[in-house]
């Protein structure tokens, strides 16, 4: 199977339509890592790099002094770009132009707005009488005011210096799309694509509706965005939409909220991609599985068996992650379809045991100093016994080389001097208690507030040691700095069996297909754009370790009895079965290479010239 999909991915041809085009992609993310945006164009640059060449280049906002790490500075400013730059440059606007570092390495134009926003009353001004859009007295929304102004002039400059040379400007989000509108009154030569993720006003109604698909045609979208205050950034994606040469979007699922919303149906459906071949490791996948696997041991051993060890051959380590929106990202059912598998685990005297780690972002005023103490106790322990070790190893060494015909094997005990075994007794006892694990690593700013904590707390999932699914609740993004893990995120997914991901919200969702990449099975549902994509064009994706969560209008009660039933089997798989499907799902993951997906925004680019 693998080598028919590599036959398929190697690389995907641009469209001759396209050949005398040129493409200047704006974000506001471009070397600005703030979210999901930041995947979907970093990781899409080698692809789009290696189809357009010099006839690509990227545009964002000039934020932090990361950036001098990641440009390399062009100071020779020749070709239309160049020119545009320099043009840009002599009206007194600060510009970094370059190559941005990354795989591609691609040109980057990135643009200072803070010079511009002394003349943001102005701005404001005129973009309300042009466009009847009364931008709020916001910090962001007048930032990317200020940088939509100064973008519309680059592309102006931009489509002057390349002549007869098509130019083609595509914008992702409302926070890059402004210069659409500015483009288009002013008549400049410039196709339009506008990309919306996600619209802003069906994230919040989701949240707060619970019947939200159901009444997507019902909502009065004017009236809703002033309820939740969004009001200008729902009327820019809306006029946006409307006013892009094409319009697309990443799912169907998002694509119908696009339709209620803008009163535009998308042109094109673009779905999000990968570098696969940045995740992928072919014949290294058990491999590298068990190497993290182990890490995450470490932390496990430190953090529960002080009180409540149980056996690491028969524990499954599941997963889920992404930005605290309980409802939205289906933390609720997950919690709840947990209890379920706790319950039914415990009936049936099961041998197998459940780590449930939740990793997202709260405010916390540090790792809990017990659970510092507990990593910091076995670090000591673990010297201990190697040192017991390397004395046992060297004596017995040296008491076998001497002996001549007694060939038993000597009372190892014999040979630990007392400091040891004293010092192997008093760090065994200060590390062993009976207090049960913390259910949280850090100390929460307002843990009262936190809906997993309540949760926690009512069901009860609070690591008794009588539970079979244990809980780590780590509200903080796991890197290779952490303490208590020293991996990086990456690498804490490889050493998982399971990622589960069962959003309510989702425009597409990236966190189950990296999971598949790395050949972690991975649960999604069919309200994300990722799930509903999956369902459509993969039949037998379950032999592959992609799970499909039913959720489109099913009683929620269902939805979580469904879930934890997916749980509950995954845990009866053997260990056989788990390699065998690690295999599997890093093919699936290979259809979402960029380089088969990249076709769909050149069927975007192409009708828009």
């Amino acid at each position: 199977m693998r080598s028919e999909i590599q036959k398929k991915t190697k690389g995907s041809e641009q469209p001759q339509e396209l050949n005398n085009s040129f493409l200047a992609e704006c974000a506001w993310e471009v070397c600005n890592q703030l979210g999901g945006i930041y995947t979907v164009i970093r990781s899409k640059v080698p692809e789009v790099s290696s189809q357009w060449g010099d006839r690509y280049c990227l545009v964002g906002p000039l934020v932090g002094q990361q950036v001098n790490a990641e440009v390399d500075v062009i100071t020779n400013h020749t070709g239309p770009l160049g020119k545009a730059v320099k043009k840009l440059k002599d009206d007194g606007v600060e510009v970094v132009y370059g190559t941005w570092l990354v795989s591609g390495r691609p040109k980057v134009v990135l643009i200072d707005v803070l010079s511009t926003l002394k003349d943001i009353a102005s701005i404001k001004s005129d973009f309300q009488k042009s466009h009847q859009i009364e931008i709020a007295n916001d910090e962001l929304q007048e930032k990317v005011l200020a940088f939509a102004h100064i973008t519309s002039v680059f592309y102006t400059y931009l489509s002057e210096a390349l002549g007869k040379t098509k130019l083609i400007g595509h914008f992702h989000e409302w926070m890059s799309s402004i210069p659409i509108l500015k483009l288009a009154k002013n008549k400049v030569a410039v196709k339009t694509v506008f990309t919306t993720h996600a619209t802003a006003l069906g994230r919040y109604l989701a949240m707060n509706d619970q019947d939200f698909y159901n009444k997507l045609e019902q909502y009065d979208w004017s009236l809703e965005a002033q309820k939740y205050n969004i009001l200008p950034i729902a009327q820019i994606e809306r006029q946006c939409a409307n006013e892009s040469t094409v319009f697309t979007t990443v799912s169907d699922v998002t694509a119908s909220e696009c339709q209620a919303f803008y009163n535009r149906k998308p042109d094109v459906i673009t779905p999000n991609g990968l570098n696969i071949e940045r995740f992928v490791a072919y014949h290294e996948v058990q491999n590298l599985h068990q190497e993290y696997k182990e890490d995450i041991n470490e932390f496990v051993i430190g953090h529960f068996f002080h009180s409540t060890p149980f056996d690491l051959d028969n524990t499954l380590y599941f997963f889920t992650s992404g930005r605290y929106e309980f409802r939205n990202k289906g933390y609720d059912i997950t919690l709840e379809a947990l209890s379920l598998l706790n319950k039914r685990l415990k009936k049936e005297k099961s041998d197998k045991n459940v780590v449930m780690f939740f990793i997202t972002k709260r405010p916390s005023w540090s790792i809990n100093p017990v659970v510092m103490e507990q990593q910091g106790v076995l670090e000591e322990f673990r010297k201990v016994c190697h040192a017991i070790q390397d004395q046992i190893g060297e004596r017995l060494f040296y008491d076998a080389a001497q002996e001549e015909e007694d060939f038993r094997m000597p009372a190892l005990n014999d040979f630990v001097d007392d400091y040891w075994k004293l010092r192997y007794r008093r760090v065994l006892q200060s590390w062993k208690s009976d207090q049960w694990p913390i259910v949280v690593t850090h100390n929460l700013k307002n843990d009262d507030d936190d809906e997993i904590i309540q949760y926690l707390r009512k069901a009860p999932l609070v690591n008794n040691p009588l539970d079979k699914v244990k809980i780590v609740y780590h509200p903080d993004f796991i890197d290779s700095s952490s303490p208590l893990f020293g991996i990086d995120y990456n690498e804490f997914i490889r050493g998982c069996h399971l990622g589960i991901f069962p959003s309510y919200y989702e425009p597409w969702g990236y966190t189950p297909l990296e999971c598949l990449a790395q050949g972690v099975s991975a649960i999604t549902s069919d309200l994300t754009g990722f799930g509903n994509y999956l369902g459509q064009n993969f039949s037998g994706h379950e032999q592959s370790g992609a799970y499909l969560l039913r959720r489109h209008k099913l009683k929620p009660e269902l939805v979580v009895k469904e879930l934890a039933e997916m749980m509950y089997q995954f845990t009866q798989s053997s260990r056989k079965q788990r390699i065998s499907i690690r295999n599997k799902a890093e093919d699936l993951a290979e259809n979402f290479d960029w380089s088969r997906l990249e076709a769909h925004y050149n069927t975007a680019y192409t009708q828009a010239i």
